[in-house]
C-alpha cells in the first residue's frame, strides 16, 4: 500500500506542545527546574502551543521567526537557554541549522517562498512545523467585521471602533484565536454621564473569520471600567472559555460568510429571577426623568436606610444637607420630591458646579448582574451565575454621593479581573467590584460543567457620618480581617507569586491577597511635611498604574512598581515595593495625582529596569538612584529588541503610534493605525502570540477594517522559550486589557543583562495534548492513513483512557494508553502508515507523561 503524506493540519500539530526530547533523552532534565526552586516538580497546566513560525518581507530578504517550547528547554548557555535545535527548509530543501535564537533571516528567499522548521534532538528531526509563505510586509492584518452604527434613546448617533483584545486557542490546535471588543465613539468613563452604545465581544481566527459576536446588551454599560474579558483555558480541556460580567440581555450572535445573522440566543437567566419578573428584554437605562423618580423612591425610604437605622446617619435629610428640619418621617411623595428638588438644585450645586444631577442618565443602577462563562469555539453560553459582589445601591453607601463632586453609579461600579493560578496548578477566575472605598473580590474555577467559587474578599463598608457630606476614602472597613484593604485598590491588578510557595497571589494595589483568601499585608506609610497630615500614618492608596516583576535582580523576589493619585493626602507618589512584604524599597511624596508610571530596562548600562512616571518625577534605577529629570512616555512598554532592552509604545487619540527606543530613538511608525482609550494610548494587545519570545504589537486600523499585528524583525542570538509559557506572563496577557491596560511581565528577571541560569525551567502540562490526538486520529482517517477499522479501536482506546482520567483514575487511563500504543504498533504499515503510526506513538506518550 502507498501511504499519502500527511495534510497540513498533522505538520502543524507535530509541532510537540510538551517535549519531544521527552522521546530520545533522559525525562528528568526535561522538566527540572532551577535547583533552588522547592516547588519545581509541580507541574502547571498552560497551553498546548504549536511551533508558531511566521515569516516576514523585509528590506534584507525573509525574517523567520518560531517558538521555542517551555517544555522543550533542558537547561542555558551564556545567551539563551539550551534545547531543542532547529532545521530550516525553503521550498522542501534544508537551508539553515539554528542552534542559538529560534529566528534566521534567509537572504536568498523570495515572497514565492514556502518555509518550515523542524526542531532537532540529539541529531534527529521530531517534528515538523505548518508550512508558511511571507507577509508581504512587517505586518499582518486581520480582517474585522465591524458593527453597525446606533442611536442612543436620546438622539445622539455613535460609531464603532476595535478595542482592547484577548488570544485563546478555542479549538486545540495549537493556534490563538482573536477576541475583540468593540467600544462605542460615546463610550464614558464611570464618572461621566450620558447614554452609551452596546459592547460587543468577537471572537476571530487569525485568517479574519468571525465565529461569533456577543452583545452585551443594553444593562452593561460601555467604558473601560465595566467590562473585564477572562480569556483562558479553565477548565483544562485544551480549549479557552471566555467568562466576563453580563446582564439581562446579553446575546450571542451568529453570521453566515455574506454577515447575516443565523441565530441570536439570550443569555439564560437564573429561574428565580424569572420567576421575580425580570427578562431579557428589560432595559434599565436610566434616563433623567428616571433618575429623578429614583431619588424621590430613595428619600421617601430614607428611614429603611439600614446606617439611618443603625443610628450611624443623620434620620432626617435636612440634617444631612445643613438645613432646619422641615418634613416629618416617613416622607410623604410630594415632601421627597421638594427635598429632590432641593438637593438637586440648590445642595448639590453649591458644593461643586459640576453637579447637573438634572441632565444625570444613561447610568444602571438597577436589574440583575451576572458573571457567564461561554465556549471558546461557539460562543455557547456555558453557565450562568449571580455576579457576586451585587451593587447594593446606586453608589450610596460606596460614598458615591460623599464628596464634593456627586457621582451616582461610580465607585459602585468598578471592575476588575484576573486570572491566577492560586493552587499553583490550575488557572482560577479572579473578578473585583470596588477599591475607592468598599473593595470586593471572588475567585472561581469552571470544571467544565459549573462555576465552583474559591474564596471571597470583602473589606466591608467604609464608614460616614453622612452620605451627602463626609470623605469615604482612607478608613478602615467593617470587615475586620480586610479593614485595611479599603482605598489600597488600583486601576489594574496583578497575579504573581510574590512569596515563592508556587501560588499566585493577587496584587492589589497597595495591598496583596494571599493564594488563600487572606490579606497577606496593606501597605502604609507616614505623611512627611506639607503634606495634609503631616507624621500620620496612611495608606499608600490608590493608583492608575501597577507593575510587578523582578525589577532589582540584586534582590531577592518580586518588586512592584507603582504611582499613586492620593495627592497630600498619600504618603508617596511613586513607590517600588518588596512584592512579598509589600514594605517600600523607595519611593517620593510628590503632593499631587502622580498619574503614569512604568517600568523598563531602557538603559542597559544600569543594573535592572529602570522606573519612572508623568509628573516630574524624573527617571529612577532599580536602586533608586535618579538618573534624570526627562524620561520616556508611559503609556505601554513592548520587548520589541534583540538585545532585549524595552521599548515604548507612544501615541494617543488621533496621533499615529510610534515605537521608541530611549537611546536608539524611533524605531518603527505605525502609519494607518491608531491606539485606544483616549489619553491612554493603549494597543489593542502587546503579547507574544507567535514567533519568538519578542512580543507582538496589535492595534486597529484607523478605520478599524483590520487588526495589524506586528513583527519584530531583528536578529537576535538570546534564545528563550516563549513568554506564554510563563505563568505569570500568561497570566498577565489574560489581564491586559483590564481597566487601564498594564504590560505583561514575567515572573523573572528580563532584561539585557538576564543571567540565564536563573531563569526558571518551565513545569507544565498541556492538556491540549488529548484534543490533538484525538484531532489526529480523524485528520490521519480522512487522509486514508489509517483504516476504519484501525481508527474504531484506537478511538476506543483513547476514549477509555480519558474517560478513566477525567474520574481520576490515573492508573487504569495509562493502562489504556498503553494498550493505544501496542495497538498502534501491531498495525504499523497493515492499517496505518509508517508516518501517522510515528505520530500517534509520539503524541500518545507525550500524553502519558502529562499524566504521570
Amino acid at each position: 500500500m502507498t501511504w499519502k503524506k500527511g495534510s497540513s493540519y498533522v505538520r502543524k500539530a507535530l509541532c510537540a506542545a510538551v517535549a519531544l526530547p521527552l522521546l530520545f533523552v533522559d525525562t528528568s532534565g526535561v522538566f527540572a527546574a532551577s535547583s533552588k526552586d522547592k516547588y519545581a516538580t509541580q507541574k502547571v497546566q498552560l497551553e498546548y502551543l504549536d511551533r508558531g513560525l511566521t515569516a516576514a518581507q523585509t528590506s534584507e530578504g525573509i525574517f523567520l521567526s518560531w517558538r521555542l517550547l517551555g517544555t522543550e528547554v533542558t537547561g542555558y548557555t551564556k545567551t539563551g537557554m539550551k534545547g531543542a535545535t532547529f532545521h530550516v527548509y525553503r521550498d522542501n530543501k534544508k537551508i539553515a541549522a539554528v542552534t542559538d535564537s529560534t529566528n534566521f533571516l534567509d537572504k536568498k528567499g523570495t515572497a514565492k517562498s514556502a518555509y518550515e522548521v523542524r526542531a532537532v534532538v540529539n541529531g534527529k528531526e521530531v517534528d515538523e512545523s505548518d508550512e508558511v509563505r511571507p507577509w508581504s510586509n512587517q505586518y499582518y492584518d486581520l480582517p474585522l467585521q465591524k458593527p453597525a452604527d446606533g442611536v442612543t434613546p436620546a438622539g445622539e448617533a455613535y460609531t464603532y471602533s476595535a478595542n482592547d483584545m484577548s488570544v485563546g486557542d478555542v479549538d486545540g490546535d495549537g493556534k490563538y484565536e482573536y477576541f475583540v471588543k468593540w467600544d462605542p465613539s460615546n463610550s464614558k468613563d464611570v464618572s461621566q454621564k450620558g447614554y452609551t452604545g452596546n459592547v460587543y465581544i468577537d471572537c476571530y481566527t487569525l485568517e479574519g473569520i468571525l465565529l461569533y459576536r456577543i452583545d452585551l446588551g443594553v444593562n452593561i454599560r460601555a467604558g473601560a471600567h465595566y467590562t473585564q474579558m477572562s480569556v483562558y483555558d479553565f477548565d483544562g480541556d485544551g480549549k479557552a472559555e471566555m467568562m466576563f460580567k453580563t446582564a439581562p440581555g446579553t446575546k450571542v450572535i451568529h453570521y453566515d460568510k455574506k454577515g447575516n445573522i443565523t441565530s441570536e440566543k439570550y443569555i439564560t437567566m437564573p429561574k428565580e429571577d424569572i420567576k421575580a419578573g425580570y427578562s431579557n428584554k428589560d432595559d434599565y437605562r436610566m434616563s433623567a426623568d428616571d433618575y429623578y423618580d429614583h431619588m424621590v423612591e430613595m428619600f421617601m425610604n430614607w428611614h429603611k436606610q439600614e446606617e439611618v437605622v443603625n443610628g450611624n446617619w443623620p434620620k432626617t435629610l435636612e440634617e444631612a444637607f445643613g438645613t432646619e428640619k422641615k418634613y416629618s418621617y416617613p416622607l410623604a411623595k410630594q415632601d421627597a420630591e421638594s427635598l429632590v428638588d432641593y438637593f438637586m438644585d440648590v445642595y448639590a450645586p453649591s458644593r461643586s458646579t459640576r453637579n447637573d444631577l438634572r441632565t444625570f442618565e444613561g447610568f444602571i443602577v438597577d436589574g440583575p448582574e451576572y458573571l457567564s462563562v461561554f465556549e471558546g469555539s461557539t460562543g455557547k453560553e456555558l453557565e450562568t451565575i449571580h455576579y457576586e459582589t451585587d451593587r447594593h445601591d446606586d453608589g450610596l453607601m460606596w460614598g458615591d454621593y460623599a464628596m464634593a463632586r456627586i457621582e451616582p453609579g461610580n465607585r459602585v461600579d468598578r471592575f476588575l479581573g484576573t486570572v491566577a493560578y492560586l493552587d499553583g496548578k490550575k488557572p482560577y477566575a479572579v473578578f473585583a467590584r470596588g477599591y475607592y472605598t468598599r473593595t470586593t473580590l471572588v475567585s472561581y474555577s469552571w470544571d467544565g460543567k459549573h462555576i465552583q467559587k474559591k474564596w471571597d474578599v470583602d473589606s466591608g463598608w467604609t464608614p460616614m457620618s453622612n452620605p451627602f457630606n463626609d470623605s469615604p476614602h482612607g478608613k478602615d472597613g467593617t470587615n475586620k480581617e480586610f479593614a485595611s484593604l479599603t482605598t489600597q485598590g488600583a486601576h489594574s491588578l496583578e497575579a504573581a507569586d510574590v512569596d515563592g510557595d508556587g501560588k499566585q497571589e493577587i496584587v492589589y494595589g497597595g495591598a496583596t491577597i494571599d493564594d488563600d483568601g487572606s490579606l497577606l499585608y496593606s501597605s502604609m506609610g507616614v505623611l512627611p511635611e506639607g503634606s495634609s497630615a503631616p507624621g500620620t500614618t496612611a495608606r499608600i492608596g490608590h493608583g492608575d498604574a501597577l507593575h510587578v516583576t523582578d525589577i532589582d535582580p540584586d534582590r531577592p523576589g518580586l518588586e512592584i512598581y507603582m504611582v499613586h493619585e492620593g495627592a497630600t493626602g498619600a504618603p508617596y507618589g511613586y513607590t517600588l515595593r518588596d512584592a512579598k512584604t509589600g514594605k517600600v524599597i523607595y519611593g517620593g511624596y510628590t503632593g499631587k495625582d502622580t498619574g503614569r508610571g512604568i517600568i523598563g530596562d531602557i538603559d542597559p548600562a544600569k543594573r535592572g529596569l529602570e522606573t519612572w512616571a508623568n509628573t516630574g518625577v524624573g527617571l529612577y534605577t532599580a536602586k533608586g538612584t535618579k538618573l534624570g529629570d526627562t524620561a520616556p512616555g508611559t503609556n505601554m512598554n513592548i520587548k520589541w529588541a534583540a538585545d532585549m532592552t524595552t521599548q515604548i509604545v507612544d501615541g494617543a487619540l488621533d496621533v499615529t503610534p510610534t515605537i521608541e527606543d530611549w537611546q536608539k530613538g524611533r524605531l518603527l511608525t505605525l502609519d494607518g493605525t491608531r491606539t485606544n482609550n483616549g489619553t491612554k494610548g493603549n494597543p489593542s494587545l502587546v503579547a507574544d502570540i507567535f514567533g519568538d519570545w519578542r512580543e507582538e504589537l496589535l492595534v486597529r486600523t484607523t478605520d478599524s477594517s483590520a487588526i495589524r499585528v506586528y513583527l519584530s524583525t531583528e536578529v537576535t542570538n538570546r534564545k528563550l522559550y516563549t513568554l506564554m509559557h510563563d505563568v505569570q506572563y500568561r497570566t498577565g496577557v489574560a489581564r491586559q486589557s483590564t481597566t487601564y491596560n498594564q504590560p505583561s511581565y514575567t515572573s523573572f528577571y528580563f532584561a539585557s543583562d538576564t543571567d540565564w541560569s536563573k531563569v526558571p525551567v518551565p513545569t507544565l502540562n498541556t492538556p491540549g495534548l488529548a484534543v490533538i490526538l484525538e484531532q489526529l486520529l480523524t485528520d490521519y482517517k480522512a487522509k486514508g492513513e489509517l483504516s476504519g477499522k484501525a481508527y474504531t479501536q484506537l478511538n476506543s482506546s483513547l476514549q477509555q483512557a480519558l474517560k478513566h482520567q477525567h474520574k481520576g483514575n490515573t492508573k487504569q487511563a495509562l493502562k489504556s494508553l498503553d494498550k493505544l500504543i501496542d495497538q498502534i504498533s501491531k498495525e504499523k504499515s497493515k492499517n496505518i502508515s509508517p508516518e501517522a503510526a510515528k505520530n500517534l506513538t509520539k503524541h500518545a506518550l507525550l500524553l502519558k507523561d502529562s499524566w504521570t
